[in-house]
């Protein structure tokens, strides 16, 4: 009886006889990718970022037509166009006047809107479809069309020339956005936990404001982000409805630096980086809550 030795080769394993070993792994970009990734960025920030260091530049200059000649700002740049606005001009009572509309806007704005998305996302009443889809067509109208009912509206109500009027006017443009997203934000946030409130012994208000709410704080940073830039930048209603210049917000002092045959453009300049300054501060301060609070509702609807 013979015996038969067979020879065995080892086994090759697939993958290493399939993929090259310079191929790039999976959820890496080659470098080629890399670098043109990164160039495109470096091309966007520097187009975004321009228009604000040429409004820094010019604000620096001492003459109103030094925007024609740039290169004269270079040689006389000078930070005393910031003193004249803050010493000489009404720059911090339009500031106050800001503050008083875009605070009393986001207050109620986010607090409207958060109990509206809460109550289409949690609760099923007749209509609350069409709730959300009127909601959204008020935002098709362009302000010249809204302009002349509105001042009626405010005229009869004698609101005009007041801060109530700026506020209930800005509230029409940002409670509709707003509630739209935090409908989005809440469908994000687990029925279980309204449930588990209600075995607790909480009310439906009291589910809302100790359970709900500090889980929504993201959503909540981001419509009131968008609350207080709609009433802190507006210019077309505040213009119209504000009369008396001790009421003016920062954007329609703005204007005061324009006359008809004149223009103080430097300024107008250091006004509008003055004016950007708080804006930013409180994009700084929110901003770990924008991304969150912008992309979470979108993954459920």
């Amino acid at each position: 009886m013979s015996t038969q030795t067979l020879s065995t080769s080892p086994a090759l394993d697939p993958v290493e006889t399939s993929v090259p070993r310079n191929a790039p792994r999976r959820g890496r970009r080659s470098r080629g990718v890399s670098v043109a990734t990164h160039a495109v960025l470096v091309v966007a920030s520097l187009v975004a970022l321009f228009p604000i260091g040429w409004l820094v530049f010019l604000s620096l200059g001492p003459g109103k037509d030094d925007y024609l000649h740039p290169s004269r700002i270079l040689d006389t740049a000078t930070l005393s166009n910031y003193s004249f606005v803050l010493e000489h001009t009404n720059f911090l009572k339009w500031l106050g006047n800001t503050l008083i509309v875009s605070l009393g806007t986001t207050v109620i704005g986010v607090l409207v809107a958060a109990t509206s998305g809460y109550a289409v996302s949690r609760m099923r009443f007749p209509g609350y479809k069409k709730f959300m889809w009127v909601l959204l067509i008020t935002q098709m109208f362009p302000i010249a069309v809204l302009m002349v009912p509105m001042y009626v509206i405010l005229s009869d109500l004698r609101l005009i020339d007041t801060y109530a009027a700026l506020i209930l006017v800005y509230l029409t443009t940002a409670v509709p956005y707003c509630a739209w997203l935090m409908k989005g934000y809440f469908d994000t946030i687990p029925v279980e936990i309204d449930e588990a409130g209600r075995v607790d012994g909480l009310s439906p208000f009291g589910t809302f404001f100790r359970l709900i709410l500090p889980l929504a704080r993201p959503g909540l940073a981001v419509a009131g982000f968008y609350t207080m830039i709609t009433a802190w930048s507006e210019v077309a209603f505040a213009t119209t409805f504000m009369l008396d210049d001790q009421k003016y917000t920062l954007a329609v002092g703005l204007q005061s630096f324009v006359s008809e045959h004149d223009a103080q453009r430097q300024y107008m300049a250091a006004t509008a980086v003055l004016i950007a300054i708080p804006i930013s501060a409180v994009f700084y301060l929110v901003q770990k809550n924008l991304v969150t609070g912008l992309t979470a509702g979108g993954t459920k609807g």
